[in-house]
């Protein structure tokens, strides 16, 4: 069986001016792999809504959009915490009232998890469950029928490599990258003839906060990153990989440089190799 991502390397040009003027909601907006996101859609031209809890932190990306070349009228900051679910429908029409469409919502708002599951708290899972699928499946109800009205729009995921092959220490964030990635591909199913695109992202070790925010066994933050996310791929390269998947309009897009993402591969051809493989890390 041919690896997956010699597939994806063999096309990795596309058509950027897909996003121009295109309405683009990016919920985790205020750091990571959604700030780079939205600094490089601002630089093809799309009309942003950034979306995260820390409204400084979402100026702060508005102000690099701006400077990226989007105009103050196309960058609009909405915060947001995707787990208050009562307050969507009005968030949603905030929105649509100011760019009267949205075109692509890029679901990307999530915790991970850094603790074994014996000292973990259930509320910890509660958390995670809540933030990385709830909050994603939610967001995602009220703007699908905005889309199939129109018979046009794109939803996207962040799931993981997590969502592919389980790992030590992040039974949580496994648990619900694995979700994410069967609603997603359920739904395209259930959409894609309405002409709704849905595209999963598979990333691996992308250099973010993501294990200094991370939560502990007890709720708490981590506090602390890791050799793997030290080197992993830089968040603008990933922008730069995604944005050119889903202008080519791919369903799943992976994401990562290093090791991890011969999983993706040899997860369906050697399972048992995976298993043996995923002990040793931390």
């Amino acid at each position: 069986m041919q690896n997956p991502l010699s597939l994806f390397k063999k096309n990795p040009s596309a058509d950027l001016e897909y996003f121009r003027d295109k309405v683009v909601w990016i919920t985790g907006a205020s750091s990571g792999i959604g700030e780079a996101l939205a600094v490089a859609l601002a630089g093809h031209g799309a009309k942003l809504v950034l979306s995260a809890r820390r409204e400084a932190e979402l100026q702060r990306v508005a102000e690099r959009c701006h400077q990226a070349g989007a105009m103050k009228a196309n960058v609009l900051v909405l915060p947001l915490d995707v787990t208050e679910t009562d307050s969507l429908t009005e968030r949603t029409n905030t929105v649509l009232d100011h760019f009267e469409r949205i075109d692509l919502l890029m679901n990307n708002a999530g915790l991970s998890q850094r603790s074994r599951c014996i000292d973990t708290d259930l509320s910890v899972y509660r958390k995670l469950l809540d933030v990385d699928v709830l909050g994603q499946i939610a967001l995602t109800k009220e703007v699908l029928p905005h889309m199939l009205t129109r018979r046009s729009g794109h939803i996207v995921i962040t799931s993981s490599v997590a969502g592919k092959v389980g790992v030590p220490n992040r039974t949580g964030y496994c648990a619900a990258k694995h979700a994410v990635m069967g609603f997603f591909d359920a739904l395209r199913a259930e959409v894609e003839d309405d002409g709704i695109k849905v595209s999963t992202l598979t990333p691996g070790f992308i250099k973010t906060a993501i294990s200094h925010n991370a939560l502990a066994a007890d709720g708490q933050a981590f506090g602390e990153s890791d050799e793997h996310i030290e080197g992993g791929m830089d968040a603008d390269e990933a922008a730069r990989v995604i944005l050119s998947g889903l202008a080519r309009g791919a369903r799943e897009i992976p994401v990562g440089k290093g090791k991890e993402m011969s999983a993706l591969w040899a997860k369906r051809v050697s399972p048992e190799l995976v298993f043996k493989l995923t002990k040793k890390l931390r």
